[in-house]
């Protein structure tokens, strides 16, 4: 069972209101990084249950990645209690991903 939740421009504003910390996967299908990330997103989202990974497929939700003003991908973007804490393009490994959470999140 993935931990990792798809969002859309109907579901993602309800998504990010709730309380705690949200992380956003900006990515498409043929893109050679997101594939990459995408292990190692469901690897920290397995290893964090309390936090909310989340992924937003920019070629259907062209909308929303306009909106975070998504340049490349993958962008993760971390949101608390709702609001846009930071926003940081490129793969990262899962350790890395936990550590940069885990210090936001307290």
């Amino acid at each position: 069972m993935s931990t990792v939740t798809d969002l859309t421009t109907e579901t993602f504003a309800d998504a990010i209101k709730e309380p705690g910390l949200t992380v956003v996967d900006f990515w498409a299908p043929w893109c050679g990084p997101c594939r990459q990330m995408a292990p190692q997103f469901e690897k920290a989202a397995a290893l964090r249950p309390d936090y909310r990974f989340t992924k937003v497929n920019i070629d259907d939700e062209p909308a929303l990645a306009q909106a975070f003003e998504v340049r490349s991908i993958p962008t993760l973007a971390v949101i608390k209690d709702g609001q846009l804490l930071g926003m940081a393009p490129g793969a990262v490994a899962a350790d890395q991903l936990i550590e940069a959470l885990d210090r936001v999140a307290a």
